[in-house]
């Protein structure tokens, strides 16, 4: 008997439209919504970019059995049984009107984490930048609290300083 695989389920729900439905009568995510199309509208300004933030935890999979390989005639073969090889969290930042983006992967999803990010994307990333215009989700962990958890008061006040965030509506798809 062939066991339906991961390649055909993923096929599967790509015949599925998935659309997040807002909550009816929600002042709050229209005003979070407005002023995220508002920054989407801005010009193009090199010293004030736009920079969408997301993050996506990830199960790290290992194979159990040996792939037989593709040949003449026949597709690459693989057994779906897999084993759970721990999990990782993928952090990405575009730029959409620069054609800019970045992504990096990490062993954890914190604020430690986030903040070590943003101070990345202001001095590495965007070190000529006077203010990056960060939209991202409303994830516990992005805050501007995470960094002063992780920087001295000073830093943490002088990568604020560098920072507008406008926060996506929440149970908003994006």
């Amino acid at each position: 008997m062939r066991k339906v695989c991961r390649a055909e389920a993923s096929v599967r729900r790509a015949l599925r439209e998935c659309w997040v439905i807002p909550p009816e009568q929600d002042a709050e995510f229209v005003a979070a919504m407005e002023d995220v199309l508002e920054v989407y509208h801005r010009p193009y300004e090199v010293d004030f970019p736009v920079v969408c933030m997301d993050e996506q935890p990830v199960q790290l999979l290992k194979e159990t059995r040996t792939p037989l390989p593709m040949e003449p005639g026949k597709p690459e073969r693989y057994d779906p049984e897999y084993e759970r090889n721990g999990t990782a969290s993928i952090f990405m930042f575009c730029e959409p009107k620069a054609g800019i983006r970045n992504v990096s992967a990490h062993e954890r999803r914190t604020m430690t984490d986030w903040a070590q990010q943003i101070k990345h994307l202001l001095d590495v990333q965007y070190p000529n930048a006077k203010k990056v215009v960060l939209v991202c989700d409303n994830l516990n962990t992005h805050k501007p609290a995470a960094l002063y958890k992780t920087f001295p008061p000073e830093q943490a006040r002088r990568l604020l300083n560098r920072l507008e965030i406008h926060y996506t509506p929440k149970h908003g798809s994006w």
